[in-house]
């Protein structure tokens, strides 16, 4: 499939953990939020979280406010790769990975593009 497959979703549809890490970063202003189904495309993880900020101290803010929201019902990232550059903040909770660009390095690196096949799941801003 040389496209992302685009489709809304609910609330209902993800699980609760993504949903609330979707929450924390829509709360910090992140934008361009997307969830890439990947349960059929790749065996290491079953979703990409991704989202933006507009500077490198936003990013950082969107990538605490994912932590601490997790964190509040007992779960902590298994890995946490470039917080402190704050350009690509890769927050990995083995079932996903939460994803936090500055708008450059997304571009450049183009994650969905890169995961064309994978299921697109664009999300609401009011969640």
């Amino acid at each position: 499939m040389a496209k992302s497959e685009k489709r809304s979703t609910s609330a209902s549809r993800l699980p609760s953990q993504i949903d609330r890490a979707l929450k924390a970063a829509d709360a910090k202003k992140a934008v361009d939020l997307v969830v890439l189904d990947l349960r059929k495309a790749a065996g290491f993880t079953d979703f990409f979280v991704i989202c933006s900020g507009t500077n490198v101290r936003q990013v950082r803010a969107i990538a605490d406010g994912v932590i601490d929201a997790l964190a509040d019902d007992g779960v902590k990232p298994a890995h946490l790769e470039g917080y402190d550059r704050s350009e690509w903040v890769l927050i990995d909770y083995f079932d996903f990975i939460v994803h936090v660009f500055s708008p450059d390095t997304r571009l450049f690196y183009g994650l969905e593009r890169l995961w064309g096949s994978a299921e697109r799941i664009e999300v609401s801003a009011t969640r």
